[in-house]
């Protein structure tokens, strides 16, 4: 470790810059001078102009070859994380997983990769050297932190927009790093009634300030196994028997699937770099109103649909007292599900893929459909078992209770 700090510290005179940035990546995969970006006049930070693609590979493709991608994740024990990880590896790729708290929070992603192929690495967001630590032997960097809602320790602006930048300006001072992945929200915007989204578009701003040939991707909100939409909608249905419907279910959106936003993660890195300093909004191939989605959601639990419509008031006033609270008491709050402030706000607007955005389509993707396999984890939440009928005329009675 000592190595590491004495190595990350050392500064390059002016005259040796493209050299010190270049070396080592030159000593490990073989690159030549003209594909590092860091001597190209046209770009002001140290991303190189292509992707990773040239790279030194070694093997035929799968988890035991190497694709010449080592890749420092941030946030990869999160819902896409698993997902990007299981990506990343299974083409031979090296993931550096930063991890804060439990030891046991990256185990799980450790069995998507040969024996050390997936490397948990225990750090501090707000430690600056920390950060330098994880990104040392990485020539790949992409960030998926974020947080939909505050707790005491990270409020909506540190979790989405000040860990984000800082990540880019340390990977700015790595030399090394090739390509940087932020992902952010579809709907960030610094005029957005959301705090989240309004952080997040700060971040994207500040990311592109340090590093403009980094790539952001912007997912629509993500279906998949531990989605934060289906699941806490079908927990509630089944504690309650109905769905509340926040501002009678009209918001227009674009859910899109988990796994096809890793993918869109995994084909920009490796093109020949045309991806770079680009913004791509990844958009479900279908708009769904929110009592639409509900529907489908009912569908596949298979339960007679039942809702209570809440306006909008009436909801931001139920979901209130917590971000009041969540400053005030000396304990951590129980993270919001369907009551959250920042959520339902977002809600007051559409969230739709724009006409001249870039899309899946210009990363040579097509996105599955929402119906089908998507959403198969729903049975786990049916009543009378995950076999339970089979049409929909033989959803669960209404007087049925197991």
């Amino acid at each position: 470790m000592q190595a590491v700090s004495r190595r990350l510290v050392q500064r390059p005179l002016a005259g040796e810059a493209s050299i010190y940035s270049s070396s080592s990546l030159r000593s490990l995969y073989g690159v030549s001078n003209h594909l590092n970006g860091t001597d190209n006049r046209r770009y002001s930070s140290s991303l190189a102009t292509k992707g990773v693609g040239h790279l030194a590979r070694k093997g035929t493709g799968g988890r035991s070859s190497v694709s010449g991608i080592v890749a420092t994740v941030f946030g990869a024990t999160g819902f896409l994380g698993r997902y990007l990880v299981q990506q990343l590896a299974k083409m031979g790729s090296q993931v550096l997983v930063p991890f804060r708290g439990s030891e046991d929070s990256p185990r799980h992603l450790k069995l998507m990769g040969d024996l050390g192929q997936v490397v948990p690495m225990k750090f501090d967001p707000r430690d600056e050297d920390s950060i330098k630590a994880v990104m040392a032997k990485a020539n790949v960097v992409i960030n998926l932190i974020g947080r939909e809602y505050e707790t005491r320790n990270f409020s909506f602006e540190d979790a989405n927009h000040h860990i984000a930048e800082k990540l880019a300006l340390v990977a700015k001072e790595h030399g090394g790093i090739m390509r940087y992945i932020q992902v952010s929200c579809l709907g960030a915007s610094a005029s957005s009634p959301s705090r989240m989204l309004r952080a997040k578009a700060a971040a994207e701003e500040a990311v592109l300030n340090a590093l403009p040939e980094a790539t952001v991707m912007r997912p629509a909100t993500m279906i998949g196994t531990e989605d934060r939409i289906l699941n806490p909608w079908s927990m509630f249905v089944k504690k309650y028997g109905f769905l509340p419907l926040i501002g009678g279910g009209t918001t227009k959106f674009q859910p899109v699937y988990v796994v096809d936003v890793a993918a869109a993660i995994v084909a920009a890195l490796k093109d020949d770099g045309s991806s770079m300093g680009k913004t791509y909004e990844l958009g479900g191939p279908d708009v769904f109103t929110t009592q639409e989605l509900a529907e489908i959601m009912y569908d596949m639990i298979r339960e007679w649909p039942r809702y209570v419509k809440l306006p909008f008031p009436i909801a931001k006033a139920m979901a209130a007292p917590r971000d009041f609270m969540v400053n005030k008491v000396p304990f951590p709050l129980p993270s919001p599900q369907i009551f959250n402030l920042d959520q339902i706000n977002a809600l007051t607007t559409d969230t739709l893929v724009s006409d001249k955005a870039l899309k899946f389509q210009d990363l040579d993707l097509v996105p599955h459909k929402l119906k089908g396999y998507p959403v198969e984890f729903l049975i786990q939440y049916r009543k009378g078992g995950p076999n339970f009928g089979s049409t929909v005329s033989e959803k669960i009675p209404t007087d049925f209770y197991p």
